[in-house]
């Protein structure tokens, strides 16, 4: 009878597969042993294999996710849907609660006991899909002692500082920091933000009160306002968190957290800056698992999709992505990046600052404290032998000059430019100086780009455009187009979520003869259209008679009139 087979570690499957090396192996075991954190997540940590990489092979050794409880805030409503006793006697923490798939993620200390799991299944109802995650024993019983213990959301804690009535229970706690409401009343407010997927949270203090406003889909929306009096609190604490000086209210400050919400984590961008009623305090949410796509996901027409993969294929020469700010251009190059990055490959960034870490590429943010602006450090990563690089911005001629520069011996360049149209980019480059002949041959293509809201599908409305609509639409006959409503899913907005609209300008042996000429900006855009370019107000409206957005979304966003 043949012995069982033995069940074989994670770092020897990997291993094993070639997904790392037995020195990687090994670095990541003496790194685990002084750390104390899981194989898996220091291997992630290191760069030496991806998340994707590390759940395919943990769920082959029967292995799961796990979960920090110190490193999180739950969410009131997971906590609601489980009384405090029910969690002490199936021994889980509720850390989130998906509305709309009906999915609770759970801390648990046995993801394989199954019986746990359908007793809280029958308990909650079975509708609800339960998603668990592994914890420790005492890390649980913790937890449910820390957060049963006090309120978590915005309108219990508001109560509680209005009435002074404080949870006596909080005030037992080991953790001294959850009996303070104003902590509780930041962390709210920053897991309301990430649960609407907001993208900036603004804090405006205003004459005898403050106002809260997110963006949500590219529109600032006010959600809350608050008496003047809990703002200075609130301010040290916002600043505690990103490492500012608390002592400073004269001068704007910068700063950065992480904190996992929902289940995973957040990095947010802080800035603070001075106003006649007190500091503004802005917070920009960079959520790690939205913020990097496949190109696939883009929503490119599968023409343009195929052009770009094309390009990117160029071993050499300069990608720029164009559009205002909070357009979406750092997503699509991090997607083009993550398009080409693999092993053989050494890509290196510079932005101002790193939004988003990706695997095996080295990221560097500007620091003029440091003496690293793109020039110098343009330089600087020229003499670190790499194949691709990341400029965050072309802002003046000397970075333009040395960026094309790069392009031209041999690099393949992404960044991105200031500009309304991906042709503009071209007059956008000559102003900085750049000469024709270099433009000539080095630029592989431009992105134009503009991000419009997507109409909500529960609830929009089927009309007949008027005779101006059919102007701006370029159609002549009577065809269906839809217009915002609104309605509880889409919280009376009309619209969820935001979709890309793009111009894709590839350059060929044509364009850049007349980049050479110094042509007009109408001679180039002909002859683009006639190779098959199609600008943003066509991809917009093609996206509006499919009924994806409306026609006043997209003439927020991209200049019509000229259709007139």
């Amino acid at each position: 009878m043949d012995a069982p087979r033995r069940k074989m570690r994670l770092g020897e499957l990997l291993v094993n597969r070639g997904m790392i090396t037995e020195d990687q192996l090994k670095i990541a075991l003496m790194e685990q042993r002084n750390q104390g954190i899981p194989l898996g997540k220091m291997l992630v940590r290191l760069g030496f294999a991806t998340e994707s990489v590390i759940k395919e092979a943990l769920s082959e050794v029967q292995e799961t996710e796990i979960i920090d409880l110190e490193r999180i805030t739950p969410d009131f409503e997971a906590l609601a849907l489980l009384p405090r006793e029910q969690a002490q006697k199936f021994r889980v923490l509720p850390v989130a609660w998906d509305g709309e798939r009906r999915l609770l993620t759970i801390a648990i200390s046995n993801v394989y006991d199954l019986t746990r799991i359908d007793h809280l299944r029958m308990l909650l109802g079975n509708d609800v899909a339960i998603r668990p995650l592994l914890a420790g024993d005492v890390e649980i019983e913790k937890a449910i002692d820390q957060y049963y213990g006090i309120e978590l959301s915005i309108d219990g804690i508001l109560h509680e500082l209005e009435t002074g009535e404080i949870d006596e229970d909080s005030l037992q706690l080991g953790n001294a920091e959850y009996t303070q409401p104003i902590v509780r009343l930041v962390d709210a407010l920053l897991s309301d933000a990430v649960r609407r997927a907001a993208s900036d949270i603004h804090f405006e203090p205003e004459r005898g009160f403050l106002r809260i406003r997110y963006r949500i889909d590219g529109v600032l929306r006010q959600i809350r306002s608050l008496h003047i009096s809990y703002w200075p609190a609130m301010v040290v604490r916002l600043k505690v968190l990103s490492g500012m000086n608390i002592a400073e209210i004269r001068a704007p400050q910068d700063g950065r957290f992480s904190k996992v919400i929902t289940g995973r984590e957040i990095d947010f961008r802080a800035s603070v800056h001075p106003t006649t009623h007190g500091e503004n305090f802005v917070l920009r949410v960079l959520d790690r698992e939205r913020g990097i796509m496949a190109l696939e996901e883009l929503g490119l027409q599968e023409d343009a999709l195929s052009t770009l993969k094309v390009m990117l294929a160029r071993p050499e020469g300069i990608v720029l992505v164009t559009g205002p700010t909070g357009s979406g251009k750092t997503t699509t190059l991090y997607s083009m990046l993550n398009e080409v990055n693999r092993e053989s490959v050494c890509i290196m960034t510079l932005e101002d600052p790193v939004e988003y870490p990706l695997q095996m590429v080295r990221q560097t943010s500007v620091n003029e404290a440091a003496k690293i602006d793109f020039v110098n450090g343009i330089r600087s990563m020229l003499r670190q032998d790499p194949d691709a690089m990341l400029i965050g911005e072309i802002r003046d001629e000397e970075t333009a000059e040395m960026a094309i520069r790069a392009a031209m011996t041999g690099h393949q360049v992404f960044s991105t430019l200031h500009t309304n149209s991906a042709v503009g980019a071209i007059s956008r480059l000559l102003d900085l100086k750049v000469l024709p002949d270099m433009l000539a041959g080095n630029i592989i293509g431009i992105l134009g780009q503009r991000l419009v809201r997507k109409l909500c599908h529960q609830c929009k409305e089927v009309y007949l455009p008027d005779p101006l609509e059919k102007r701006l639409l370029g159609i002549e006959e009577d065809r269906q187009i839809y217009r915002a409503v609104g309605c509880q899913a889409c919280d009376h907005t009309g619209y969820k979520g935001r979709m890309a609209l793009l111009e894709l300008l590839r350059m060929d042996p044509d364009l850049d003869e007349m980049v050479l000429e110094r042509r007009p900006l109408g001679e180039l855009r002909e002859r683009a259209v006639a190779k098959g370019f199609r600008s943003l107000a066509e991809d917009g409206v093609q996206r509006v008679l499919e009924g994806h957005t409306t026609l006043d979304e997209l003439s927020r966003v991209v200049d019509l009139t000229h259709r007139l």
